[in-house]
């Protein structure tokens, strides 16, 4: 792989990373739902320029369906729960439990795609589990179950979206199925948002989070997703789910002061050495996308 992909991969770990730092920084003042409204809101910004055009139009129409289905299970319920679980979990921890997104795919695949799971990866769906209870274990870690279970809901809607993508969609152009998917969920979290908008207005820290997460973590960074697909794969862009993590507990560790204990490396560790077992079988066709939050 060339140099300049390689450098375009790390640079959206890093994006994605910091994502949960911002997440966490701006949901206590708007309110989860009002955070992902307008995070939807101005990444529809940036999609919408191009996707406007004749070109772009003209291929939504055989997909309109598969990206409506998108706009809620890959971005609305997710960005949701993991703004839930902001509430109650360092933003490291965010990271590390949006990683499970490459083993939840690898069993959602098994049962719907029938494709194959050898003995390495199910080695590495347990090493996973392992490391979830080392980091939610009460005895050890201040993030709140309910906040895990936040965490895992989204992850587990974002396999669910890449093997819908895998099965109903695999030929679609990626920019039109990604872009509209966004900016259908801006307008399907409408009615919900007029009953939960922030109680004052929101310092000016959470708008400047907002405005990263909308427009450079979910706009620009989704911009580089798909060319990083068109010009390496799914299988090798994949690979950016190994960055998130890393880059999630530095950003946490040098913006917000959040301690790095043994057990979050620990268990950071262990669901990493289980999402590279899980994903990493040569004989599988199938591979998880990453998501980003």
């Amino acid at each position: 792989m060339e140099l300049r992909y390689w450098a375009l991969l790390i640079f959206l770990g890093a994006i994605w990373g910091s994502a949960f730092i911002f997440i966490k920084i701006a949901t206590p003042e708007f309110g989860p739902i009002a955070l992902v409204q307008t995070r939807l809101i101005l990444a529809s910004l940036i999609f919408l320029p191009v996707l406007l055009t004749k070109k772009y139009l003209q291929l939504l129409k055989p997909i309109w369906k598969y990206s409506m289905i998108l706009a809620i299970t890959n971005n609305a319920i997710p960005f949701v729960m993991f703004s839930l679980a902001s509430l109650g979990a360092d933003s490291n921890i965010l990271a590390i439990l949006n990683a499970t997104t490459a083993f939840n795919t690898m069993v959602i695949a098994y049962f719907w795609l029938n494709e194959d799971v050898s003995i390495k990866q199910v080695v590495g769906l347990i090493l996973g589990f392992i490391g979830i209870v080392i980091l939610v274990n009460p005895q050890t870690s201040s993030t709140s179950i309910i906040s895990a279970l936040f965490c895992l809901i989204g992850a587990l809607c974002y396999s669910f979206s890449t093997v819908f993508i895998q099965k109903n969609s695999a030929k679609t152009n990626k920019l039109v199925l990604i872009g509209w998917s966004i900016i259908y969920s801006s307008l399907i979290m409408v009615p919900l948002t007029l009953f939960y908008l922030p109680e004052s207005m929101p310092s000016i820290d959470a708008f400047l989070s907002v405005a990263w997460l909308g427009i450079i973590s979910t706009g620009l960074a989704f911009l580089g997703y798909v060319r990083l697909i068109d010009k390496i794969g799914a299988v090798k862009t994949s690979t950016v789910a190994y960055f998130l993590p890393i880059f999630g507990i530095i950003w946490g560790y040098i913006f917000l002061d959040e301690v790095i204990t043994i057990s979050i490396i620990v268990g950071c560790m262990t669901i990493l050495i289980g999402v590279f077992l899980a994903t990493s079988n040569k004989n599988k066709k199938f591979k998880g996308d990453v998501h980003a939050n």
